[in-house]
């Protein structure tokens, strides 16, 4: 049994507690009253009032007297207060006992207590895990309309090809006409080389035609001969450069 300390308040002052014994102090007051079996800070001990019950039986007994009777009287009282002093002893067991078990429930309920706290770190460590997970499975959730919403805006795949088809077939008409241009150009580079050589061989012509003029005018013998003489080999060289041209 707990022993509670005096408490004193004034009439004016706050209610805090002053208590007369420190916790030593009550240690000790309340292992005393364990030991003497004492309620009360008043009063006589009940091992002691046992003693002198005892004493009290045993002093009678030693008499010579015959005090059968006031033997049998302390006897009797002696026992009563074995019985009371008995009391006080098996409820303190059975409180004890009940304490035990109340603290092997105890220490149980601490273990069950523990092992719940760890399995709920454990759960909260898969919980975590789990929410990471479920954070990137999200993620990707997300990503993955995203990308379905840009292929939503995009035309139909069969238009798509369409449009590729006739890209192909435009590049296939481009790639023909820069064919055919690139021909056309080569074919006019030649012909204008032609002509360049033409060109080039009419003025040799002049040039041969002009001095074999002017060999007929200096050639005051046979002028006649010489102009017919000079046609004649123009008109030769003349016919041998179409023939080459062609």
């Amino acid at each position: 049994m707990l022993a509670k300390g005096r408490r004193f308040a004034g009439r004016g002052e706050d209610m805090s507690a002053h208590y007369a014994f420190g916790p030593h102090e009550d240690d000790a007051i309340i292992k005393r009253r364990l030991l003497t079996r004492t309620t009360t800070t008043r009063g006589e001990p009940p091992l002691k009032k046992l003693q002198k019950k005892f004493m009290s039986f045993a002093t009678e007994i030693e008499k010579d007297a015959d005090n059968t009777s006031d033997c049998e009287r302390l006897y009797k009282a002696f026992l009563q207060e074995i019985n009371t002093f008995e009391m006080p002893l098996l409820k303190s067991k059975a409180v004890v006992d009940a304490n035990l078990r109340e603290k092997e429930s105890f220490n149980e309920l601490q273990v069950e207590i523990q092992r719940q706290i760890l399995q709920a770190q454990t759960d909260i460590g898969d919980l975590k895990k789990q929410l990471e997970q479920s954070k990137i499975e999200r993620q990707h959730k997300e990503e993955c309309e995203a990308i379905r919403k840009l292929i939503s805006l995009q035309p139909p795949r069969s238009e798509t090809e369409k449009f590729i088809t006739d890209l192909e077939k435009e590049i296939a008409n481009l790639e023909a006409e820069s064919a055919a241009c690139a021909r056309t150009l080569e074919f006019r580079r030649k012909q204008f080389a032609l002509l360049y050589v033409v060109e080039e061989l009419q003025i040799s012509i002049e040039d041969e035609q002009r001095s074999i003029a002017d060999e007929l005018r200096a050639n005051t013998d046979d002028p006649k001969l010489s102009i017919e003489e000079g046609s004649g080999r123009a008109s030769d060289a003349m016919a041998t450069d179409r023939s080459m041209i062609l």
